[in-house]
């Protein structure tokens, strides 16, 4: 590959859409699992709450929606959650972006891998503009989709929600997914307020108007806006491209998760509950995660993990040869990955030694305080 045609893959991944709708920044989950396994805890030991919490969560039947058209469940005692970021400008999302009425497109997705004993993590990050085969699907309004054999990874959750992206992505990796989670703008930057901010260190200053984000070099403490402000930025950081994007919202989770560990939070009930309050209010999940009882039960097998023991990486892809701006998966690489998933092991170095994926040049520009 030439050195110009890197330079165009670095900046794929959504750079043609980007000119057309500037506005539309996509969304966040790199909190939305840490949000279901840790900040849920602080539901824990208020059972008087109990019933206002449960009527807080949103559901999706995925088993009902995909029926026996999945991959085969391994039972080895290892987890797979598909966790989406909504972008819906509707409602209180609308200040990031023109009001669409609520429709939806998920630009963040991650695979979070859960090895046998949840004492330890790996997360894929799908890059958004990935060039995939769609599968057909129900579309939100109750029709089908015949599918397509060329189409960016979002849009299956555009057309048929959550069901889609979960059945897109086991068509994908061949790994059934074992639960699903999604969360929004708003609740991202409650939950952080809740927290009472994450502490991280910029190498660079970093200045994005668009996310309303102005940053410089150092130590900061980052508010629910400034959070989400940083996971959305783009262009300002890096080679502008949302590879280098997800190298940002990687650095942050890891943050984050040292954050939630370290704040006391069983220590002050007051911020137990708004926690517990807010982390209900945004998140969707599938149906067997939809009620409180659920949720703590998957918070505790999450309170095991740490951030040095969380293997990261984006899934193996390079450019698509049709459509410079977007990118492809490297077949052998990201079989490597599902693979090594499916058999309870960790990632092996090589899946990603030919990966554009982990190579953007937005990684070491945030770092855990």
């Amino acid at each position: 590959m030439s050195e110009d045609t890197r330079g165009r893959g670095r900046r794929a991944a959504g750079s043609r859409r980007r000119r057309k709708a500037p506005k539309r920044r996509k969304g966040l989950t790199v909190v939305a699992w840490t949000a279901a396994g840790v900040v849920l805890l602080g539901g824990a030991g208020v059972g008087y709450f109990y019933f206002k919490f449960n009527g807080n969560l949103k559901t999706v039947d995925i088993d009902a929606a995909l029926g026996k058209d999945r991959p085969q469940n391994v039972d080895n005692g290892s987890m797979d959650i598909l966790v989406l970021g909504s972008d819906s400008r509707g409602g209180a999302n609308s200040e990031y972006g023109r009001d669409d009425g609520g429709s939806a497109r998920s630009d963040t997705a991650m695979i979070v891998h859960l090895y046998d004993g949840h004492h330890k993590a790996s997360v894929i990050s799908i890059p958004r503009d990935t060039m995939v085969n769609r599968p057909a699907c129900q579309t939100t309004d109750g029709k089908t989709d015949r599918g397509s054999r060329r189409s960016q990874f979002n849009e299956s959750f555009t057309i048929g929600g959550a069901a889609c992206a979960v059945k897109t992505v086991e068509k994908m990796s061949g790994i059934r997914m074992d639960h699903y989670i999604e969360v929004d703008f708003t609740g991202f930057k409650k939950i952080i307020d809740n927290l009472g901010g994450v502490q991280v260190t910029t190498t660079k200053p970093i200045k994005d108007g668009s996310s309303h984000l102005d940053l410089p070099a150092g130590p900061n403490k980052l508010n629910g806006e400034q959070a989400l402000g940083l996971v959305r930025t783009r262009k300002s950081v890096g080679d502008g491209s949302d590879l280098g994007r997800i190298q940002l919202q990687q650095a942050f989770m890891k943050a984050l998760i040292k954050q939630v560990k370290g704040i006391g939070v069983f220590d002050n009930p007051k911020r137990l509950l708004d926690l517990a309050d807010t982390g209900t209010k945004a998140l969707t999940t599938d149906k067997q995660l939809g009620d409180v009882k659920s949720l703590l039960g998957f918070a505790q097998s999450l309170r095991g993990i740490d951030a040095q023991n969380l293997q990261m990486i984006t899934m193996p892809v390079t450019v698509d040869a049709l459509d410079h701006d977007r990118v492809a998966p490297l077949a052998k690489e990201s079989k490597m990955v599902w693979d090594a998933l499916l058999a309870d092991q960790p990632i092996p170095a090589e899946a990603t030694a030919n990966s554009m994926g982990d190579k953007g040049t937005a990684g070491g520009i945030v770092q855990q305080q």
